[in-house]
């Protein structure tokens, strides 16, 4: 029962990891991220490297897969943000 639920709790991780890939999606479509919020991705970030780190401590890979997913997809949607920002106007 426990590694089955393990592997639901993993799998859906992955998928829930995946779904920023919608956000990327949008921001190409419209070459702007000017609706897109830094810093709520950037305490994602945070959060998934703790729980990738609490994982590796336990040897846990339903934590660490979809933690390890998640940071990367929130990497590439982070990079994605960025290249498309306004630049700030300078005064």
């Amino acid at each position: 029962m426990t590694e089955g639920l393990a592997v639901l709790a993993a799998s859906w991780g992955v998928l829930m990891a995946l779904s920023p890939v919608l956000q990327i999606k949008r921001m190409l479509e419209r070459r702007s991220s000017a609706d897109f919020s830094l810093s709520y991705l950037s305490v994602l970030l945070v959060g998934f490297v703790v729980w990738m780190a609490y994982g590796i401590a336990l040897g846990n890979a339903a934590l660490i897969i979809p933690n390890a997913v998640a940071l990367t997809i929130g990497l590439a949607t982070a990079g994605v943000a960025l290249r498309y920002r306004a630049p700030t106007a300078r005064v």
